[in-house]
């Protein structure tokens, strides 16, 4: 009895999928660099047993933060735990709640791209939530979840032909988020800019299931014996009607939820470019340190009464 002809194809496709999920999980694909950016910032918040101040958001708390500085400032340990945007609310908020003990102060600075989805979850939100071993996190649906999954198993092409030249001309495999990070979890590198520079128009403010997923998130912290305070991000953005429309619907959202900080003056829309690095949120060196002021000069009538 001869065996079935498509078997073979079957086989092979699964071995290659199962290549292409190690590549991707494992190796040098996107989903890789973010799970070991997280499990490194992790590991770093669980050798601090007193109370501290948990940084977190999307890439513009990771990319904005002189943590150093604030510790010196605060007189209080802090971590970056700021993740990346596209993963989303509802898996960010429950990955960073799993670090929260008895004392500490949760600082969320959400940029507008993570307030502005419809239902807390962006184009990573499930291969993070799968590399880091926790697909149930974040109520990602099954169809987005099972495609995800099955996306993890197929490397993209630009992908495969950057791992190789990093190999040839590095030895090595790179990613966006494989930055060495500070003791603090900080970012050590600046990200250079490709393309010209616009100011960002911020067209909506957030959306209800954003501020609802953050009322739900100030509950947990509080659960957990901790505190939430809110921060506005830096944005290189107009100074439109509509722009300081949107974010004063969004400061009054949010500032019924925990305490808020922002500069009431320009409410963090930034028009000096020359702080900023690769995007309208992730700054340089420089404009970490100024926004790292700004915000210990705004946070310690809170943490310091």
């Amino acid at each position: 009895m001869t065996k079935p002809k498509l078997l073979p194809w079957m086989a092979a496709a699964g071995l290659a999928w199962v290549a292409g999920f190690i590549y991707n999980v494992y190796l040098g694909g996107e989903a890789h660099w973010l799970k070991s950016m997280y499990e490194k910032k992790v590991a770093i918040a669980a050798t601090i047993d007193e109370p501290k101040l948990l940084v977190t958001g999307g890439s513009g708390a990771h990319y904005t933060l002189d943590s150093a500085l604030l510790e010196d400032e605060l007189g209080l340990p802090v971590v970056n735990l700021g993740i990346d945007g596209p993963v989303g609310l509802n898996v960010i908020l429950p990955s960073v709640l799993e670090q929260v003990n008895p004392g500490d102060t949760v600082l969320l600075i959400p940029e507008y791209l993570v307030l502005h989805h419809e239902n807390g979850l962006g184009e990573r939100s499930g291969a993070f939530s799968i590399a880091t071993g926790r697909p149930g996190v974040g109520d990602i649906p099954a169809k987005q979840l099972t495609q995800d999954l099955l996306l993890l198993g197929v490397p993209s092409l630009r992908g495969v032909i950057k791992s190789a030249r990093d190999l040839v001309n590095e030895g090595k495999l790179t990613g966006y988020y494989d930055d060495p990070l500070t003791a603090n979890g900080d970012p050590t590198v600046d990200k250079a800019r490709v393309g010209d520079w616009w100011q960002l128009a911020i067209k909506t403010p957030a959306t209800d299931h954003a501020i609802d997923r953050i009322a739900q998130f100030q509950a947990e912290v509080e659960a957990k014996g901790g505190t939430l305070v809110l921060a506005l991000p830096w944005v290189y953005a107009d100074s439109s009607n509509e722009t300081q429309d949107n974010i004063l619907k969004t400061v009054d959202a949010l500032d019924d939820i925990a305490p808020l900080v922002y500069d009431a003056d320009t409410l963090n829309v930034q028009s000096d470019v020359s702080l900023f690095a690769d995007t309208h949120y992730h700054l340089t060196a420089e404009g970490r340190t100024v926004r790292s002021r700004q915000l210990a000069a705004e946070l310690k009538p809170i943490l310091l009464p």
